[in-house]
C-alpha cells in the first residue's frame, strides 16, 4: 500500500503539471504561484484543524530556508512547463538528486563514493543530451529555469532533512511553504496584472493546488508507512504520467534522443538516492519534491 499511495501521489503531480501547463496561457507564472500558494494555505489548514496540528513553529530559520528556496524552485518550475514540453520540463525538475549529492560534498563535507560519482556524471550527460539538440532556441529559458528549478530543489530537500530531524510536523511544513509561495508570488502577480479567473482559469487554478496539495499527504502517507528509498525511486512515475498526458492532451512527440537523455536522467537520480541515501527518519522527504 506505501508503494501505491507514492504512484497515486505522481499521477497528481503530474495532474497539477497539466493544470499549470493549461493555465500559462491565460495566467502568468506569478499568478499561478501565487494562487497554487494560497489553495495550499487553505488545504494545510483544514488539515491542521482536523488533526489538531498547531501551525506555530519553534524552527522559523529552516521554515524559512525551506519555504523561500522551495517557493523559488516552484516559481523555475511552473515557468519552465509553459515553454518546455511537459515531459521535458518535469524530468529537468527532477535533477534535484543530483545536486543534492553535490550538496552533501560541498555543505556537509560527506564524501562521495564512486558508484554515487559515477551516477552524478551519468545524471548531467543526460541533461547535456536533453539540452542539446532537442530544445529549441526560444525554449531556452525554460530549460535554464527548469535547471534552476532542480538545483533550489535540492537546497529544499537539505531544510526539509533537518526539521525532520526537528520533529516538524509534515502539516506545518507544507502550510508555511504554501504561505511563502503565496507571499512571493503575489508581487510578481501584481506586476504583471493580477485578474480574476473565468470559470475555465478557476478550475485550472484550483484543480493546480487541490492536486499539489493532495499529492503532498499521498506522498507523506508513503514515506511515513514504507521504505523511504523505495518511496523516492516510484516518485520518478511522475516523468512517465506526464510523458503520457504530454502526447494525449499536446500531441507532443520528442526525438528518440530526448527519451533516451530522459531515461539517463531517471536512471541517475535513482542510482543517486541509492548511493548517497541519508538514515533519518522516514519523514524526513515527505515534501522534498519539485512539485509541492
Amino acid at each position: 500500500m506505501p508503494s501505491l499511495w507514492m504512484i497515486v501521489a505522481s499521477f497528481l503531480f503530474a495532474c497539477m503539471g497539466v493544470c499549470v501547463k493549461l493555465g500559462s496561457d491565460e495566467f502568468s507564472t506569478g499568478e499561478l504561484v501565487f494562487y497554487r500558494g494560497a489553495v495550499g494555505v487553505l488545504m494545510m489548514w483544514i488539515v491542521a484543524r482536523l488533526g489538531g496540528i498547531p501551525l506555530r513553529t519553534p524552527h522559523w530559520r529552516l521554515q524559512l530556508s525551506r519555504g523561500f528556496s522551495g517557493s523559488l524552485a516552484l516559481m523555475c518550475y511552473f515557468f519552465a512547463l509553459g515553454i518546455l514540453p511537459l515531459a521535458s520540463a518535469v524530468t529537468l525538475s527532477y535533477t534535484s538528486p543530483i545536486f543534492v549529492a553535490l550538496l552533501l560534498v560541498l555543505w556537509f563535507g560527506e564524501r562521495l563514493r564512486w558508484p554515487a560519482l559515477a551516477s552524478v556524471a551519468l545524471g548531467f550527460v543526460g541533461v547535456a543530451l536533453l539540452l542539446r539538440p532537442t530544445v529549441q532556441p526560444e525554449q531556452w529559458p525554460g530549460a535554464v529555469a527548469g535547471l534552476c528549478g532542480g538545483l533550489l530543489a535540492s537546497l529544499a530537500y537539505v531544510s526539509v532533512r533537518e526539521l525532520g530531524r526537528a520533529g516538524e510536523p509534515e502539516v506545518r511544513t507544507v502550510f508555511w511553504f504554501s504561505a511563502l509561495t503565496a507571499a512571493l508570488g503575489l508581487p510578481w502577480a501584481l506586476a504583471r496584472g493580477l485578474h480574476l479567473p473565468d470559470l475555465r482559469g478557476f478550475a485550472l487554478l484550483t484543480g493546480a493546488g487541490l492536486f499539489g496539495g493532495c499529492a503532498q499527504l499521498a506522498m507523506t502517507r508513503s514515506y511515513r508507512y514504507g521504505r523511504t528509498v523505495v518511496s523516492a525511486n516510484l516518485s520518478y512515475t511522475t516523468v512517465l504520467f506526464s510523458s503520457l498526458f504530454g502526447v494525449l492532451l499536446w500531441n507532443e512527440v520528442l526525438p528518440l534522443a530526448a527519451w533516451f537523455a530522459i531515461a539517463l536522467i531517471v536512471a541517475s537520480g535513482i542510482a543517486t538516492s541509492l548511493a548517497t541515501r541519508p538514515h533519518p527518519a522516514p519523514t524526513v522527504n515527505t515534501a522534498s519534491q519539485t512539485p509541492d
